[in-house]
């Protein structure tokens, strides 16, 4: 088999073939070398420690590691971006708090209520229009979507488009 993960000097030399696409996939969604490389540590630990997760009847390995790097980058995306969602809203809180004007609290409890209804479009929508959408939002083109998800151009362009128009007819419905 050309790709035993479970012999040491295959696995090796398939990292020192993939490691280098996977951190490009990495650094493309997450723009953040340090958290790219640890996205390049999580794949092939994960394909160390479980290396019958990788099925070659389902396709080659370097577009399961792809998939997988994508995959990672776009967890970790999404946890950070919930971090410092979280840090703003305490952050922002704490604001009011220090300005216990009227004004301060309805200025928060809006921005609280506007925050809240946006994630509930984005939320609502299927599963690949969201990841489109979020990518979308921070930053990557279409082209750049449609390669780190191995989709045709169209396609991702067509999942951004959907979303958009999905996200945006939920949020005038919650108005």
């Amino acid at each position: 088999m050309e790709d035993d993960l479970t012999d040491r000097r295959q696995f090796e030399s398939a990292y020192r073939r993939l490691a280098p696409r996977v951190r490009r996939i990495a650094l493309a969604v997450l723009r953040d070398g340090a958290a790219a490389e640890d996205v390049v540590q999580d794949v092939f630990l994960h394909l160390w420690r479980s290396p019958a997760s990788y099925d070659p009847a389902r396709g080659t390995l370097n577009t399961y590691v792809a998939v997988l790097a994508q995959s990672r980058s776009l967890d970790r995306r999404r946890s950070r971006s919930a971090q410092q969602s979280a840090f703003q809203r305490l952050a922002a809180e704490a604001r009011v708090a220090s300005r216990p004007d009227a004004d301060a609290l309805v200025e928060a409890t809006l921005l609280r209520e506007r925050r809240r209804r946006v994630l509930g479009a984005v939320g609502g929508l299927p599963a690949e229009q969201r990841d489109a959408l979020i990518a979308y939002g921070y930053g990557l083109s279409a082209r750049e979507i449609a390669s780190n998800a191995s989709l045709p151009l169209g396609t991702a362009k067509s999942r951004i488009r959907l979303g958009l128009a999905k996200a945006r007819a939920e949020f005038g419905e919650a108005a």
